[in-house]
Formats: structure tokens, C-alpha cells, sequence
């Protein structure tokens, strides 16, 4: 029998471990990626990998895939190679399935002399070496991982409390912004510290019989939150497909996303197993982590992110599916394909429970704004600057979708202050605004997208990472238009014409500038079902023109007040052909003009 306040307490205690360790990562690292943009996850598993609390607002795309790291070493090595002051590095690709970037600091907790679980950091560093520098440069440029940087394959940074001063060494003199990666690993360090102490505190007081005890009840519980969701679906076997435009190797050949999903009562399994196979280019992944995030935001999207939030769900994905490549793919854009197979999952369910399901969103982690460089500045300084752009949610069967947000795949990710980009770097930031007409029409309107215009002042290097959905639009669900697409522009020098941007990096003379567009959602609903008081207000906020009030709502715009034109509207909307007319077969806001 569980003492119902000591259970309550050990619910949260592991929660409140892990929003501890991201309070002090965030105070203490140095890279603008941790500290403002939030690209991490702070969890603590237990000695078999299994997860008992992740931070809130951690990166969604980390979490599952934390396990296999413990894992691996545990197979590899057995639990008597870890000892009390130990830490490890790891993020080779093998086991973690990402870009190098994502680093995973770890360290044991023990309590006496028993190994009782692990606290983890996983964190964007700016550069690892190679070609890694910001986001890295996928697309065709990374062939292997041994371009893309350097590779830690369970490296042991601290021995017993003692620091590997070599390694540390080797490390700050083959990256391009020491102080930045070594303080951001101080700073995991110090944030596995802190869980460490704080499960260990908890354990010494309760007793490890006690904590296990309660753990296995908050497992139940949260497995048994989901199981009630998913029996509300109908039985059944549901299909849907989406795709990325390329591969970046080949750019005639779409590479298709799959899901089968089937619900069985209780359960549910995802199988990808239809998906394209592994590429040569570098979207290739080792991930569950598109079909675990559709589930969690499905079944329990607010509850606490523990293992028995996936003990119902079954996730299918084969060896040689691009989306569980065998070491050496390249994988430096690993996570290009998660916010569209999260999207698929729940196309896939939207007949069954379509009152549910959203439209597609944007489709995209985020449009990067990367630019490096030597500072003249400031006596020759190297800096790298990033920030992430939101884009456009798709429309939910009662509201119109978020506008310039993040993808769900993200957590509490945000874009960097446009006030701590020019602080900090020669960087002028000229416009950072919603992207009118780019979210879908319907009764519901997709969200809208983002258009970050941002100059360089001084000569330096873009890294246009590669943006999905060019071809593949967000769609609209019963009846809803899709939203526009992604896309990046250069502007070589003050004033000239904005020209296409490509995935790949591009030396920029001072005064240049990037454009970085996200789409918008897809709409939900018939567009002439959407109230005439809703045009109004997107009328009068500037998130649609009125040739798009016009193509899209058969809405006419009386140009003295700016909203719908009641009389003129009715006209044209009972005219012949109307229906046609709204809904065109490919929707013109799939397009950007």
C-alpha cells in the first residue's frame, strides 16, 4: 500500500528535479541557442533508461530518444563502468540518430552504493566542428558524419569527479567558438549536478522501495490517461501520406511519409514502416520521435512526460527506413521530416475522430536565421548568430490556428530577441512580421506565417538551412484551402531585388540581408462558412488582403471602411458558379506570389 502523500510527493519531485536542472542551464550556459532560444531538454531516467520526468517545455523531438543513449552504455559496458563524479558526452549518431549539434551530457545518480538512475542534458552547441557551424549544413553538403564534426561515441568528460583536462582540450581546439561549447557544457554539467542531488535527496528520504513504488503507480496512471483517450477512437486501421520535396541528392523524387495507424481498443501502434527508405543526402534519422509527439498531443498533452505516457503506444519504423538509417548515413538534417510525420499521423486519424484533428501546420522546425562571421568591430571577434521563426499552425475544428509559432515538435522553443541579435552581433534586423494571406482560408483560418528580414553589417557567411513543404503545402481539413509554403530569399546589397535563397551556405558582403518566410496553416471548414465579423477583423488586422478576402472567401471589400461590403458580398456569393469559384482545385493560396 502507497502512502498517498508520499506518492504525491514523488509525482512531482521528479518534475520539479528537471525544471530545476533547465532554471540552471538557462542561467549558466553561454550559447544565445540555450539561454534565449531554449533548444534543450533536461530529463532524469532511471538506471534502465526508462524516463520518470522531462522539464516542462523541453524540446518534444529530444525526449524519445534518451533511452537508447543509456541503453548503449549499459550493453556496451555494464553498470560497474559507471562510478559516483562520473559524466559522459555522447552524441554520436549510431545511437542518437541526429545532428552532431545535439549534445548529451549525463551523469550517474547513485544512492549508497547502487546505480539508481541518470541525469540528462541534451543541448544545441553552435558548432561541434566540420561543416556543424549554426544548424549545420545538411541538404547534398554533408556526406557522412565525419564531415558534418566531431563525434562522441560514450566519452567520459569527468572520471570519479576528475576532469579529462586532454579532452577538454581536444575539444575547445577543434571548434570554432570555444567559450560558447565549453561553457554550455559547464553549464550541463552543473544542470545533471543539481538533478542529481535533488533525486538523491528525495531517495535517501523515502527510501529506493518507497520511490520505485510510487514511480510504478505514476506510470500506471499516466499510461492508463491514455488508454482512456485512444478507446474513445473507433477500432480500426487508418492511412495517410505526406511528403518532403527532396532529398537535396536527388530533386526530381519526392521522399513519402506513411503512416498505418491502428487502434485496437486501448492501443494504438504507428507503423512507418511504408516510408521512403535511407538517402545519401542528410535528412536521415534514427527517431521515434514524430510518432511519439502525435501521440502525446493526442492523449495527454498537458499531463507530465514520463514512461507510461508510451506504454500503449506501439511505434513500427525498420532498419533502412530513411527514418531509422544505419550508421554512416548523414543525418545532419535529422529533423526535417518530424513536424510532417506528426502532421500525417493525425491526417491519417482525422475521419475517425475529425472533430480532434487540426489542419497541417507549416511543416517546418523553424526558418533559421544563421549568419557567422569575424566582428571588426570588436578587435576581430568570431560570433555565430541564431534564431529560430516561427510559422502557421493549421486551423482546430473550433478556432482559427496560432500564428508565428514554433513547431509543436519544439517544446517551449522562441525565436531570439530582436533586441539580443543586435546587441550582441552586427546585425540589423529590418522587419520581423506576419506574413499576410499565408494561413489557409476556411471557416477556420490556418495561422499565419512569419517574413524575418535581417541585414548583415558586416561580411560574413549565411547558413540557409533547408526548409520543407515547398511542394507539399500545409492542407486544409473538411473542405479548408491550404496555406502557403516556406521559402528564403537573399538580397546581395542595400536595396537590391531579393533573390532565391538555396540550403546551402553563402558568403554575404555587408549590407546583404536574409529573408526567411514560413507558411502558414492549412484552414478547416468550407472558407464561406467563416463569419463575415471574422473577415472584418482580418480585414482590419492586416492578415488578409482584400484580393484574398475576394479568391478565397468570395468576399467583396468596400474600400472606404476596409471590411466586407455586405450587399455586394451576398450578390456575388448567390451568383452562378459560386461554389466553384471558392474552392479552386489547387487553392491559390498553396502559391506564393
Amino acid at each position: 500500500m502507497l502512502d498517498p502523500v508520499t506518492l504525491e510527493v514523488v509525482r512531482n519531485s521528479f518534475p520539479a528535479a528537471a525544471n530545476e536542472m533547465a532554471y540552471d542551464l538557462q542561467r549558466t550556459s553561454y550559447n544565445m541557442m540555450i539561454y534565449e532560444v531554449r533548444d534543450f531538454s533536461c530529463a532524469i531516467v532511471d538506471a534502465h533508461g526508462q524516463l520518470l520526468a522531462q522539464n516542462v517545455g523541453g524540446v518534444s523531438h529530444f525526449v524519445s530518444d534518451l533511452d537508447v543513449v543509456i541503453k548503449d552504455a549499459v550493453e556496451r559496458f555494464g553498470v560497474d563502468w559507471f562510478r559516483p563524479g562520473d559524466a559522459v558526452l555522447m552524441n554520436h549518431q549510431r545511437v542518437c540518430g541526429q545532428h552532431l549539434n545535439n549534445m548529451v551530457a549525463y551523469t550517474p545518480i547513485f544512492v549508497g552504493a547502487e546505480l539508481f538512475g541518470f541525469s540528462m542534458v541534451r543541448a544545441h552547441w553552435v558548432d561541434i566542428g566540420g561543416l556543424s557551424t549554426g544548424f549545420g549544413a545538411g541538404g547534398g553538403m554533408v556526406t557522412d558524419p565525419w564531415v558534418e564534426g566531431l563525434q562522441f561515441d560514450q566519452v567520459k568528460i569527468l572520471d570519479r569527479g576528475r576532469s579529462d583536462d586532454g579532452l577538454m582540450r581536444f575539444v575547445a581546439d577543434n571548434v570554432r567558438y570555444p567559450e560558447a561549447s565549453m561553457g554550455d557544457l559547464r553549464a550541463q554539467l552543473a544542470a545533471c549536478s543539481v538533478g542529481s542531488q535533488r533525486v538523491e535527496e528525495l531517495v535517501e528520504r523515502y527510501g529506493v522501495d518507497s520511490v520505485n513504488g510510487c514511480l510504478d503507480r505514476v506510470f500506471a496512471d499516466s499510461e492508463a490517461r491514455c488508454r482512456r483517450v485512444v478507446e474513445t477512437i473507433p477500432d480500426g486501421e487508418y492511412e495517410a501520406e505526406g511528403w518532403l520535396d527532396h532529398d537535396f541528392v536527388k530533386r526530381d523524387e519526392k521522399v513519402m511519409v506513411i503512416a498505418r495507424v491502428t487502434v485496437d481498443g486501448s492501443d494504438m501502434t504507428i507503423d512507418l514502416t511504408a516510408s521512403a527508405r535511407e538517402r545519401r543526402s542528410a535528412i536521415n534519422s534514427r527517431t521515434r520521435a514524430g510518432a511519439y509527439i502525435a501521440y502525446k498531443g493526442l492523449t495527454a498533452p498537458l499531463e507530465p512526460l514520463n514512461e507510461g505516457s508510451f506504454r500503449a503506444l506501439q511505434v513500427e519504423i525498420d532498419e533502412g527506413n530513411f527514418m531509422m538509417a544505419r550508421f554512416p548515413a548523414p543525418m545532419a538534417n535529422w529533423s526535417i521530416a518530424i513536424p510532417t510525420v506528426v502532421d500525417v499521423v493525425l491526417r491519417a486519424l482525422s475521419p475517425a475522430i475529425p472533430e480532434r484533428v487540426p489542419a497541417a501546420n507549416y511543416g517546418s522546425l523553424g526558418g533559421a536565421v544563421v549568419f557567422f562571421g569575424t566582428d571588426p568591430t570588436r578587435g576581430g571577434k568570431r560570433f555565430v548568430s541564431q534564431s529560430i521563426e516561427g510559422g502557421g499552425w493549421g486551423a482546430r475544428p473550433f478556432e482559427d490556428g496560432e500564428s508565428a509559432s514554433v513547431s509543436v515538435c519544439q517544446g517551449d522553443v522562441r525565436n531570439a530577441p530582436i533586441e539580443s541579435l543586435e546587441l550582441k552581433y552586427p546585425l540589423l534586423v529590418e522587419q520581423r512580421a506576419l506574413r499576410p494571406d499565408s494561413g489557409g482560408a476556411g471557416r477556420y483560418r490556418g495561422g499565419l506565417g512569419q517574413v524575418t528580414d535581417v541585414q548583415n553589417l558586416v561580411e560574413g557567411t549565411w547558413s540557409m538551412s533547408s526548409l520543407p513543404r515547398l511542394t507539399c503545402p500545409p492542407w486544409g481539413l473538411s473542405g479548408g484551402e491550404p496555406g502557403l509554403t516556406n521559402y528564403l530569399r537573399i538580397r546581395p546589397e542595400p536595396g537590391g531585388e531579393w533573390e532565391p535563397g538555396g540550403e546551402t551556405r553563402k558568403l554575404a558582403a555587408a549590407g546583404a540581408a536574409l529573408r526567411s518566410a514560413t507558411g502558414g496553416g492549412g484552414g478547416w471548414g468550407d472558407p464561406l462558412e467563416r463569419s463575415l465579423e471574422d473577415l472584418d477583423d482580418d480585414l482590419l488586422e492586416g492578415f488578409i488582403t482584400a484580393e484574398h478576402a475576394e479568391a478565397q472567401y468570395l468576399a467583396l471589400v468596400d474600400p472606404a471602411s476596409g471590411t466586407v461590403d455586405r450587399e455586394r458580398t451576398a450578390a456575388l456569393r448567390s451568383g452562378a458558379g459560386a461554389v466553384a469559384t471558392a474552392t479552386p482545385a489547387a487553392g491559390p493560396a498553396a502559391v506564393e506570389a
